[in-house]
């Protein structure tokens, strides 16, 4: 019995497991450079993670404040490599006396991104003047 050529490469396709159009896998968040943040002042904190895309970052974390009296925020800052600001953003709401997760994206929209994030611990003001009361500054890791 005589196999056509169509049928015989879609056997042996099947057989070896390979696939003639399969769709191209989608890059993650995790397969981004990262790296974890810890902004701590006291019993407060601001603690995450930064992803590093080409034309942005994503801030996500947790922040805390244990007094109601006394609100707290996360602001991240994108610079270039000359350590000009490029961009900031700041979390969605502040805490008072209580802890919340956040996520953020900071636009970096120059060639190849951001080359360093600063993160920082603020008073929780949505408007100016807000207060940053500590903050960490981290270089893009390399990938």
């Amino acid at each position: 019995m005589r196999t056509r050529p169509a049928s015989a490469l879609a056997t042996f396709a099947l057989a070896t497991g390979m696939l003639v159009s399969a769709p191209a896998a989608t890059a993650q968040a995790s397969d981004y450079p990262h790296w974890d943040f810890d902004v701590t002042l006291g019993n407060t904190y601001t603690r995450g993670t930064v992803t590093w895309f080409n034309r942005s970052v994503s801030v996500t974390g947790e922040h805390k404040s244990v007094d109601p009296a006394s609100c707290r925020g996360t602001t991240a800052f994108t610079l270039d490599s000359a350590g000009h600001q490029l961009n900031h953003s700041l979390s969605d709401h502040q805490v008072c006396g209580t802890s919340a997760k956040f996520t953020f994206n900071v636009p970096a929209n120059v060639p190849g991104g951001a080359a360093s994030v600063r993160v920082c611990l603020d008073n929780g003001a949505q408007n100016s003047p807000i207060t940053y009361l500590l903050c960490e500054r981290h270089a893009r890791p390399s990938s």
